[in-house]
């Protein structure tokens, strides 16, 4: 099966765009452009734990709940959230209301707090696990990286919670650490000119 489908404007976007109408703006403006912007970082890492089980579309569909139920995804915030938000997260059915999930965002929140104090910021801490130029990409069925692997246990060594492999590898394609476009996308040599004229943290 091809890798690639004809977009509504003619030209070959990733064969997963085409699985829902939503996909396609979140793929052409969004999936596989470089973030060096620590909120939204914390944001898609707290969005692809609440994946864990489900459909992305799910997940995108409940993306501007989840951005009002969170406080912005503000790591600040975020990390001041007590059993009592847990409980208000719980009744909101604008999101998914699961216990784990929800405490793991609240948690991770204080990890990354713990991050930018030593780090300087978390995108300085995560964009060091970008594979290095030249490095062979993974297949396009990949669902993990020894990039991936590596930055999954860093951030398990600090704490953080519902950050395995898969879920971790779907952020640094999402966050453009990695460019997993198909060839022969449409939108592939944009996500990698902006990654080339990207400023690393």
């Amino acid at each position: 099966m091809s890798e690639l489908f004809a977009g509504p404007d003619g030209g070959a976007r990733c064969r997963w765009c085409g699985a829902a109408p939503e996909f396609l703006h979140y793929h052409d403006s969004e999936w596989g452009f470089p973030v060096v912007d620590d909120t939204r970082l914390f944001e898609k890492i707290c969005l692809e734990g609440f994946q864990s089980g489900l459909s992305w579309r799910t997940i995108l569909a409940k993306r501007e709940n989840f951005r009002r139920a969170f406080r912005g995804f503000d790591i600040s915030r975020v990390a001041r959230f007590s059993e009592q938000d847990v409980e208000r997260l719980l009744q909101d059915e604008g999101i998914v209301r699961h216990r784990g999930k929800i405490e793991a965002v609240i948690n991770n929140a204080k990890r990354a707090k713990e991050l930018i104090a030593s780090e300087g910021s978390l995108a300085r801490f995560i964009w060091k696990f970008e594979p290095a130029p030249g490095t062979v990409a993974a297949p396009q069925t990949a669902t993990t990286s020894a990039e991936a692997v590596a930055l999954s246990k860093a951030l398990k060594k600090s704490g953080w919670k519902f950050v395995g492999p898969t879920t971790v590898y779907a952020f640094m394609q999402a966050m453009g650490l990695v460019n997993d476009h198909s060839h022969g996308c449409v939108i592939r040599q944009r996500a990698e000119s902006a990654r080339s004229e990207l400023q690393r943290p």
